[in-house]
């Protein structure tokens, strides 16, 4: 089928971003190292944390892939968002460390190998630029994938800055450049964490969807013939691309003979205007004092659940 294989094809190209990304950890680590640049180590850190997101990322999709069974009645789907919050939280600490370290060698400049550092920083350019361009495609779709491109997005631009750290060097012996750099690099790690961490804790915190409006959902069901009101209104979001809505809808007492036809309304309205194929409603009758009856559908006491 041509779904799975675009995932298939998506796993290679996740597995080719690991192997990337471990190979070059291990060059700059090895690299900074001989060079004595922080900024060149602070890259490989940087990249390292790629190497282990990308882990997640294909760990996380192949259980996202999982079917929905009776432990997981909604599906894996999440563990992409606990995947994407956990990429974020990584980089907020790397970025902290990173800070404080380039703090103290401001004070204490040491000596950095400028060729080696321009060297090794132009591979790692160029082996992040692959990177990135192996997820770009797949990360307008996904919110972990998402997370695992801006990491390799944010290393290419890391990239530049060493290799420009390592032309300053050459040309000038400026020491301190280093850990300014590092600092930069440090607080745009941070900066890119912080955007985009809002995303995942929304979902998993079951927060409304960002692009549906609570309040005109609630207007047109309202608006719909024979619906009194809404209460116990829920609208949340299930994963990236799925949200869930429950509520009890009152209905009119002459409106209750077809409170079938209504349910398929707002069944409709729901997947059609809003996208949301995820809902619960519960029927209430309007006249609570005279109970409802219709007995085709079992109805008493005016309420039922579908």
């Amino acid at each position: 089928m041509k779904v799975e294989s675009d995932a298939d094809n998506g796993d290679l190209r996740v597995v080719a971003a690991i192997w990337a990304n471990g190979l070059l950890t291990f060059a700059q680590v090895a690299g900074g190292i001989y060079a004595g640049s922080l900024a060149l180590v602070a890259d490989a850190l940087h990249n390292f944390s790629d190497m282990a997101a990308l882990v997640i990322a294909l760990a996380a999709r192949k259980i996202a892939r999982r079917p929905a069974n009776l432990r997981m009645p909604f599906g894996y789907g999440r563990i992409e968002v606990v995947a994407a919050l956990i990429n974020y939280t990584t980089l907020i600490v790397i970025g902290l460390y990173l800070i404080y370290e380039g703090g103290m060698r401001i004070f204490e400049p040491q000596e950095v190998a400028g060729w080696t550092v321009v060297i090794v920083g132009a591979v790692a350019l160029i082996v992040d630029l692959a990177t990135a361009a192996l997820t770009y495609s797949m990360q307008k779709g996904s919110v972990n994938i998402r997370a695992m491109f801006l990491h390799n997005l944010s290393d290419a631009l890391a990239s530049i800055a060493v290799v420009a750290v390592g032309i300053i060097v050459i040309l000038y012996d400026v020491k301190w450049v280093d850990p300014v750099v590092t600092i930069c690099i440090a607080t745009y790690i941070l900066y890119v964490a912080f955007s985009e961490i809002g995303t995942p804790v929304r979902t998993l915190m079951l927060a409304s969807p960002p692009g549906i409006s609570y309040e005109e959902l609630v207007d047109v069901i309202s608006n719909i013939e024979g619906v009194v009101e809404l209460h116990n209104v829920h609208l949340w979001q299930l994963s990236e691309n799925a949200s869930a809505f429950d509520a009890h809808i009152v209905l009119a007492r002459e409106a209750w003979v077809g409170v079938e036809v209504i349910k398929n309304e707002i069944k409709n309205v729901l997947r059609g205007q809003f996208g949301i194929n995820h809902s619960t409603l519960e029927f209430e009758c309007y006249d609570r004092d005279s109970p409802c009856e219709y007995s085709t559908l079992g109805i008493s006491e005016g309420m039922t659940r579908r």
